[in-house]
């Protein structure tokens, strides 16, 4: 006999970064639904739905069907097919989560534009009830009616209008809504600047001039710090490689820039070996920072010979070391084989998307060298990108080495395609060393001169032109 499903709908408009469930009494073994407000901004919100199974028998197929307020949309779902007849928006599998095992459950999630909550509520074609109530609230175990009551809008402040012309005055603190990288006012932006390359061997390449060029003279919006833990870094003096972070992310701000802190794992690739290195340098730099709206983290550059799973484990366990002290900023997650999304293991995106980390504002990262990484890696980032937030913290000119001569045309597809899809980046690297995917010239940073394009490498010029094009930062 199939057992009826059941909704619930949060009750209150929850901050931004935070997330709670509202819970009503179920009769037993019935299949259970919630949903999730995660984000929230000023003319909008972000919900995740979870259908759960609690039977011991697979449910083969589910629909949501929602009713919102005038005034009120659905911009876009991810993890599901959605269909619109007025203002009842239907939501059914996306197709490999169709399927419900028994005692597992189904996630989608959707970006409302408005603030008004579902007024009514299918799921399987049987009406929603439930007493709705914080996880808090006693009531939680009353009985429930027979329909739910709208919930009421909380009161949102809209930032005011911005005081500068930098990316950090016009963004101010970064979200993820939905499948993109968010400003303060909940659009959806594109941040494009450049990684640096090993601080402990490139010192002079990182200095107030040089990020006077990033900044004024390619008009970067990011700069990513990457701080090798092997290799002569972080391990070998953690407090010295932690104030070096620190003065960047400082030097940054200043600049009007966002700070991207990579803890930059490449060998051994599995970040568990790393994991209490992690713990202890997340736990002081976002202490330190967690009062800058600059500051993004990327919590292991490029996984290599572990599962998806054991990078997953890793993440959740890093995560709430930086939500700690740092409860708004966005968090990126390697990905397994390099941070190719799984490609250059024989995987796919599939293996994230079917088992997301338990987490709210948080990116997934891919890596490519235009030179090595192709038709199929640009096809993979596609199809990721309608159903996972993406940031190519990231990418080089040339092959996976590093090495070899500028792929123009490579490069430019890429770079077309990440503007397309709005996903931000950052170009490897910011150095001077001898190799093809440097864009500076070996010597330059002994010099300390570093703006035009007299001391750029065939690298370092193309990306130089496309970062210069004017950035679109709505915010209206």
């Amino acid at each position: 006999m199939k057992r009826r499903a059941k909704t619930i709908l949060a009750a209150a408009l929850a901050v931004a970064a935070t997330s709670f469930a509202a819970f009503v009494a179920l009769p037993a073994n019935a299949e259970t639904a919630t949903i999730t407000v995660a984000n929230s901004w000023s003319s909008g919100y972000q919900a995740q739905v979870t259908v759960n199974n609690e039977s011991s028998t697979a449910l083969n197929t589910w629909k949501v069907e929602l009713v919102l307020p005038a005034g009120t949309t659905v911009g876009q779902a991810w993890n599901t097919t959605m269909s619109v007849s007025g203002s009842t928006y239907t939501f059914t599998p996306a197709g490999w989560n169709a399927t419900i095992p028994g005692n597992s459950a189904a996630n989608f999630g959707f970006i409302a534009n408005g603030t008004g909550r579902p007024t009514s509520c299918l799921v399987n074609g049987k009406a929603c009830t439930g007493t709705v109530t914080p996880p808090s609230s006693p009531a939680a175990s009353s009985p429930a009616p027979s329909s739910p009551a709208p919930s009421p809008s909380a009161s949102v402040t809209t930032p005011p209008p911005p005081t500068g012309s930098t990316p950090l005055a016009i963004n101010g603190q970064l979200r993820v809504c939905g499948n993109f990288l968010c400003n303060q006012y909940g659009k959806p932006v594109q941040l494009r600047g450049m990684s640096s390359h090993g601080l402990q061997w490139f010192p002079n390449c990182y200095t107030g001039t040089a990020l006077d060029a990033i900044a004024k003279d390619w008009n970067a919006d990011l700069f990513r710090i990457a701080m090798y833990v092997q290799e002569g870094g972080y391990e070998t003096n953690p407090s010295g490689f932690t104030s070096q972070v620190n003065n960047l992310v400082d030097l940054a701000e200043a600049r009007g820039m966002y700070a991207m802190i990579d803890f930059h794992i490449l060998n051994p690739g599995d970040p568990a070996y790393n994991l209490q290195r992690a713990k202890t340098f997340f736990a002081a730099v976002s202490q330190r920072n967690a009062a800058k709206k600059n500051v993004i983290y990327e919590i292991a550059n490029e996984p290599n010979g572990v599962s998806w799973a054991g990078i997953k484990n890793y993440a959740e366990q890093v995560i709430p070391v930086i939500r700690a002290n740092d409860p708004d900023a966005v968090i990126i997650v390697g990905t397994r084989a390099w941070s190719s999304l799984g490609v250059s293991e024989g995987s796919s995106s599939s293996e994230i998307i079917s088992n997301p980390v338990n987490a709210s504002n948080i990116m997934y990262a891919f890596h490519f060298y235009a030179g090595s990484h192709k038709d199929n890696y640009r096809a993979e980032v596609q199809r990721a990108a309608a159903s996972l937030p993406l940031f190519v913290t990231e990418f080089g000119t040339g092959t996976a080495d590093g090495g070899g001569s500028v792929d123009t045309a490579s490069t430019t597809a890429w770079i077309d395609l990440l503007d397309r899809l709005k996903i931000g980046y950052a170009n490897w690297s910011w150095a001077d060393k001898a190799e093809g995917s440097a864009a500076l010239r070996p010597g330059t940073c002994s010099g300390g001169s570093f703006a035009g394009t007299g001391v750029l490498t065939d690298s370092g010029t193309l990306l130089r032109s496309r970062i210069r094009t004017a950035d679109n930062f709505p915010t209206a």
